[in-house]
C-alpha cells in the first residue's frame, strides 16, 4: 500500500516539476539573453519584417501584443503578434522569438504538412482535452469501463495535437536560425547563443507532450487492469 502511495506520489510529482522545469529554462534564457544585443541592433519586429519580405510574405502583418512571451502566428489572419520586448528589444531574444514565429508564417505558406495537421485536429483536440476528464473520472469512480474508453479516445485527440506539435516548432525553430544568418541579422560567433533561446522554447513543448503521454498511459493502463 505504502508503496502504490509512494510511487503514485513520485508521479504526480514528476507531473508538476516536468513543466516547471521546462518553464525555468525558458525564462532564464530569455533573461539572459534578453540582455545580449545582436550585432545587427536589429528590433525583433524589424527582424520579423525582414525575414517576412525576404520570403515574399509581405501580406503578413506584425502587431504588438501585451504580456511576456506571449508571442505567436496567427494563420487564419496572417498575423504575426510579438510581446512588447520582443517588439522592441534588439537583443539575441528578441531576435529568435520574433524569427522564431515567421518560421511558423513561412511553413503556413509552404503549407507544411505537420502545420497543416495540426490545424485540422485544433477543434477535435480542444473538444477532447475539455471533456475527456469527465468521461475518464466517470469511468473510474463508477466503474463504467466504456465511459472510461471514450474518455481515453477523446484524451488520444488531445495527446495527438501534443505530439504533432513538436515536429512543428522544431522545424520553425530551424527555419528561424536559417533565416537569421542568411539575413545578416546575426553573425557566426552569436549562432550558438541564440540556438540555445530556441532550444529552450522547445523544451516546453517536450515537457508537455511527455507530460500529456504520460498521463494517457496512465489511464490506459488502469482501463487495461479494469477489464481484467
Amino acid at each position: 500500500m505504502l508503496g502504490g502511495l509512494g510511487g503514485y506520489l513520485i508521479y504526480i510529482a514528476l507531473l508538476m516539476i516536468i513543466p516547471l522545469w521546462a518553464q525555468s529554462k525558458v525564462k532564464s534564457a530569455y533573461s539572459k539573453y534578453s540582455k545580449k544585443s545582436t550585432s545587427s541592433q536589429m528590433t525583433g519586429a524589424q527582424v520579423a519584417r525582414k525575414i517576412l519580405d525576404d520570403n515574399g510574405l509581405y501580406d503578413v502583418q506584425i502587431e504588438e501584443v501585451k504580456g511576456q512571451l506571449t508571442d505567436h502566428y496567427d494563420p487564419r489572419k496572417k498575423v504575426i503578434r510579438l510581446s512588447k520586448g520582443i517588439f522592441h528589444g534588439r537583443s539575441m531574444a528578441s531576435s529568435a522569438v520574433a524569427a522564431h514565429e515567421v518560421g511558423h508564417a513561412i511553413q503556413d505558406e509552404q503549407e507544411y504538412a505537420f502545420l497543416k495537421f495540426r490545424s485540422a485536429l485544433v477543434p477535435v483536440a480542444n473538444f477532447g482535452s475539455n471533456i475527456s476528464f469527465f468521461f475518464i473520472l466517470a469511468g473510474i469512480f463508477f466503474g463504467m469501463t466504456n465511459m472510461l474508453l471514450l474518455g481515453i479516445i477523446f484524451m488520444s485527440a488531445a495527446v495527438l495535437f501534443q505530439l504533432i506539435t513538436l515536429p512543428v516548432e522544431f522545424d520553425a525553430s530551424n527555419r528561424a536560425m536559417g533565416q537569421l544568418v542568411s539575413a545578416g541579422v546575426i553573425r557566426n560567433n552569436e549562432e550558438r547563443e541564440t540556438k540555445k533561446v530556441l532550444n529552450a522554447a522547445a523544451m516546453t513543448y517536450v515537457a508537455a507532450a511527455l507530460v500529456a503521454v504520460m498521463e494517457l498511459v496512465r489511464f490506459i493502463l488502469i482501463y487495461a487492469a479494469s477489464r481484467e
